[in-house]
């Protein structure tokens, strides 16, 4: 095929939507519609997963050993813990007794210090020595308590459980509430450019017709069509996401503004963060639906 034959292929395919503004035009704002719809639960997907992943790394366990051990036997044992690979080895850390001790005199008896004369010299938190571990994933956290309950020495092994799980499901439940919309969305997008390009062979039928007659190839008659198709499909990817990088930050200064609280709890991920998976898969989709939607619909109404 000649360069010459696949541009003026190109241009005819580009002719054909302005041939059909209207259709053309309610294809490019649906597609937006979609694709700015998938790109803002994107961003709140990326936001919700960044969310709990910040709030289960203060998620611990924290692991208590028999009193007869020595804290260089308990150190043994934890520093065995911290070469697991599911074990954040930067955080986890030993806390002796003695430190156990201090830690809890400073939450329960600050502005209380007279009371603590009662104990003297004396630690009540003696063999209390401890393992504070962190996960790199909260969702092995099931999979590690039963793990270091069978060590040999290991007391107790403390957990928060309902708050693994809650983090988990809420993020499979925001995953999946997402992907049902969005594939909602684009069959929706997929439906509207089918019948603009429809709309495009009905009129040019005859046209068609004629060019087959007189020896036109399958790919000069239908690629303009699959052009017509995907211009739409980049189009109506391309808008949307050039609003969605324009008006985040201003969304999550508002957001921020309004619920003063989150300022301090939440923290947003960055638009460039956001867009370096954001820009090549809503690009992706646009041209793939355009040209899955036009192709589908020149093999359905332009018999060869």
């Amino acid at each position: 095929m000649r360069i010459s034959t696949f541009f003026y292929c190109f241009r005819q395919g580009i002719k054909n939507i302005f041939k059909n503004k209207l259709f053309s035009l309610a294809s490019v704002c649906t597609m937006s519609a979609c694709i700015f719809l998938f790109g803002l639960f994107m961003a709140i997907l990326f936001n919700v997963q960044k969310m709990i992943k910040d709030a289960s790394e203060n998620v611990c366990i924290t692991v208590f050993f028999d009193e007869n051990l020595s804290e260089d036997e308990i150190i043994t044992i934890g520093e065995g813990i911290r070469t697991l690979d599911a074990v954040d080895k930067d955080k986890t850390k030993f806390v002796s007794a003695a430190e156990a001790w201090e830690n809890f005199k400073q939450d329960y008896f600050e502005g209380h210090e007279e009371a603590l004369d009662a104990f003297g010299d004396d630690n009540p938190l003696l063999g209390s020595a401890s393992y504070v571990i962190y996960l790199k994933d909260i969702t092995l956290q099931s999979d590690m308590v039963m793990y270091l309950q069978s060590l040999e020495g290991v007391r107790t092994v403390n957990q928060s459980e309902q708050l693994a799980d809650s983090f988990s499901g809420f993020g499979k439940l925001a995953a999946y509430v997402s992907a049902a919309i969005i594939a909602v969305l684009f069959a929706v997008s997929i439906f509207l450019i089918s019948n603009t390009v429809t709309v495009g062979i009905t009129v040019r039928k005859e046209e068609i017709y004629i060019m087959k007659m007189i020896g036109a190839t399958d790919f000069f008659v239908r690629f303009p069509f699959v052009v017509e198709g995907v211009v739409i499909g980049l189009l109506g990817a391309i808008i949307p996401l050039a609003i969605i990088y324009k008006v985040y930050n201003y969304l999550v200064e508002y957001v921020v503004g309004t619920f003063g609280v989150l300022s301090s709890t939440m923290k947003f991920m960055p638009i460039n963060e956001i867009f370096k998976y954001l820009l090549p898969v809503g690009l992706v989709l646009g041209i793939g639906i355009g040209f899955l939607a036009s192709t589908i619909t020149v093999r359905k109404h332009v018999k060869m």
